[in-house]
């Protein structure tokens, strides 16, 4: 017999990174947002001593302009892909 506190005990007692490969199992755009994120962040640093007569300010919000596109641009992926599995891949009967 499972209640609802046991399904809740069996997701605490797992570590993040399982967690994390279980819901990459599920939706795969979701690593590949956060990794892209991590790498325009990164790369956006890394660029930080090199950027000329650009405010620091414009700087920034170009950087982060292209990192929540970028995620934004994941997440629609994935929705589109769980759509096209869920509806239009489906066998007619």
């Amino acid at each position: 017999m499972s209640t609802s506190t046991d399904v809740s005990l069996s997701s605490c007692d797992e570590d993040q990174g399982s967690k994390l490969i279980r819901k990459a199992r599920v939706a795969p755009f979701v690593p590949l947002g956060m990794a892209g994120f991590a790498a325009i962040v990164g790369y956006g640093l890394y660029k930080l001593k090199s950027r000329g007569n650009t405010k620091m300010s414009v700087h920034l919000i170009h950087k982060r302009a292209a990192a929540q596109g970028l995620v934004v641009g994941a997440m629609t992926l994935g929705t589109g892909r769980s759509m096209d599995k869920e509806f239009w891949a489906k066998p007619k009967p």
